[in-house]
Order: structure tokens, then sequence, then C-alpha cells
């Protein structure tokens, strides 16, 4: 295995570079293996998925090498193109809905709140939707787990409602402006009363995640307030 090329992307966990012809390599900051990432991907593409292919994997799990999609992500498009909240929104939930369609691998971890036996993303939001030429294609699978389809949901409402918005990025202060939209767009691809009922749970699981800030954090507990006063996000 060659070492990486140019950085293409970082995220909050890790980091993305050039790999040669057609491919990318990503890599851990924390040197974690991606053994089951590249799994999960395999998996979910061999189902029909929009899923980078799986060029191969380091000995020690570390270096992760993929299919290069080339496209701006669904966020960076929101930033250049408000007026596409609503419609992405929509694609974003359709994503969604297809992937909650695939039964979850055996041995996969289980996602938090109520038991469901459906693949879940758990990071299923504009930043990791390429929009490819072929199409909208998902990346960053770190979190995948076996999982009720509500849960996924719940937790893109909250990112997408209440997360920070990456400066330098995207347009932030038009995006947040109008997330609204695209929280609406969204949302109202589901039947909600089962996502309402794990907002709670949701927030509660993502306040252990030390990415999460507190400003996040109090956000998201006011979509959850606003939702339990019959309020919308």
């Amino acid at each position: 295995m060659t070492g990486p090329g140019e950085l293409i992307a970082s995220g909050r966990d890790a980091d993305v570079f050039g790999y040669g012809e057609g491919l990318v390599l990503r890599r851990s900051r924390a040197g974690r293996s991606m053994a089951a990432e590249a799994g999960v991907m395999e998996y979910a593409r061999g189902r029909g998925y929009p899923v980078p292919a799986v060029d191969h994997l380091s000995d020690d799990g570390t270096d992760l090498v993929m299919e290069r999609v080339v496209g701006p992500s669904m966020m960076e498009v929101l930033g250049r193109k408000p007026w596409t909240l609503s419609a992405n929104g929509r694609l974003l939930g359709d994503l969604h809905r297809r992937l909650h369609e695939i039964p979850a691998p055996q041995g996969l971890g289980r996602a938090p709140g109520p038991a469901g036996s459906t693949l879940v993303h758990l990071d299923l939001h504009p930043m990791n939707v390429i929009l490819g030429p072929a199409g909208p294609v998902v990346i960053d699978w770190t979190n995948a787990r076996q999982g009720a389809g509500a849960v996924d949901v719940a937790l893109t409402w909250l990112l997408m409602a209440a997360g920070e918005i990456p400066a330098g990025r995207v347009k932030a202060g038009l995006l947040g402006r109008t997330r609204r939209a695209l929280v609406r767009g969204f949302i109202g691809c589901f039947d909600l009363v089962a996502v309402r009922a794990v907002l709670p749970a949701v927030v509660e699981w993502k306040a252990q995640d030390p990415h999460m800030s507190e400003a996040e954090l109090k956000r998201m507990r006011a979509v959850v307030g606003a939702e339990d006063a019959g309020g919308r996000a």
C-alpha cells in the first residue's frame, strides 16, 4: 500500500486523502480499525444501496481505500443553492427510507433506543451525502448499527435542526436562517409518531459523544421541548 496523497476532507473522526486515480484513502485520526466500516459498506452496496466501492483495506485495518466519488456534498450544494433545501430534504428522506428497508447484517452492534432489525447509519445528514454524477452516494459508515429506523431519522432531524454548521464550507449564515425548510422537507417523508417518541433518548445518547458541544446539546433539547409542547422543529 502506498502512502496517502493530498488531504481532501476532514471530519470529526477521520481524514480523507487522495490515493491515485479514482480512489481515496480514509484514515481515523485515533488509529482505529476500518474493518467493520468496510464490511458494512460492502454489505449495503451489495444490496443496491449507493455506497462507494471498497477497493482494499490495509493489513492492520487502519487505512480504508475506496472509490472516489466526484461531486459536492449535499451540504455544499445547500450553501450555494438554498432554494434546493426542501428538495434535498426529501432526497435525504428517501435515502433513509431505502436504507431502512435493508436488514442489518449479523454481528452488527445495536443502536440506542428501541430494538429494531434494520440497518441504520446514525450519521446520515447532508455532510455525508455526495451528489455524484450518477446520483447521491452515502459516505462515513463509522456509526452503522442494527436498530430502529425511527432512531436514525430522529438523529438526523436533531443534527440538522440544532447541529453546528461548519463555517467555511457553506454559507453558514444563510443556511442557518433557512435550515427550517430543509428539516421540514426531510421529516415530511415520515410518520413522525415513532420518531418523536425516540427524540429524548437520542439526545441523551448524543450527550455521551465527546464531539458534541454544549451549545448543540442545548439546542437539541430545545427541539425536544418544542415537540413535547406540540410545536414543530
